[in-house]
């Protein structure tokens, strides 16, 4: 029996989110998006997605709400992409995915996600154990995990190799951003 291309006939709240988030790369430029990354040629360079997906990704989740589209330099037009709250939402999932991954996959952790106001790394549900409470997105650092390469290739890991707060943008020295065609 071959497989439908939809879960249309699913009444589960599972099937609905995957609608939105179940095909190939989106939650990673959705994590992506959670770590700062915001233009296109970054996305391009940082995931090594296809152009066409990248942008269809792009446009589904602008069109989803998850992600916001944002002009941010008129001659030439260009534009970013910033996460939205609906997009922020997903910050559990993508976090409890990672870790099943390291877990029941192995490696060592890629990054590493603290408490920016005490310095406390977080449990793997996102409370602080220093605090006892659930950290919003935007009071989290994100730090270098021991399985990290130290010296990768491209500008966007070379840009998220330090300490940073989850949502700030991250800056690249990418040339002219290459618009989707």
């Amino acid at each position: 029996m071959a497989l439908g291309k939809d879960y249309a006939t699913q009444e589960c709240s599972i099937a609905r989110a995957l609608e939105v988030v179940g095909e190939r790369w989106t939650l990673l430029v959705i994590r992506d998006a959670l770590y700062g990354v915001r233009r296109y040629n970054d996305f391009l360079v940082h995931l090594g997605i296809p152009r066409a997906v990248l942008a269809n990704r792009l446009q589904a989740l602008t069109a989803e709400g998850i992600l916001e589209k944002r002009r941010y330099q008129e001659s030439p037009p260009r534009d970013e992409y910033v996460v939205t709250e609906r997009g922020i939402a997903l910050w559990p999932a993508l976090r409890a995915l990672g870790i099943w991954g390291r877990e029941q996959l192995g490696g060592e952790p890629m990054r590493t996600f603290w408490h920016a106001d005490c310095g406390t790394e977080l449990s793997p549900y996102g409370a602080c154990p220093a605090c006892g409470k659930l950290v919003a997105v935007r009071d989290i650092d994100m730090r270098p995990g021991p399985g990290l390469d130290p010296d990768p290739a491209d500008p966007v890991s070379r840009a998220l190799l330090g300490t940073r707060r989850l949502l700030q943008p991250i800056e690249t020295e990418q040339g002219p951003e290459r618009r989707p065609v």
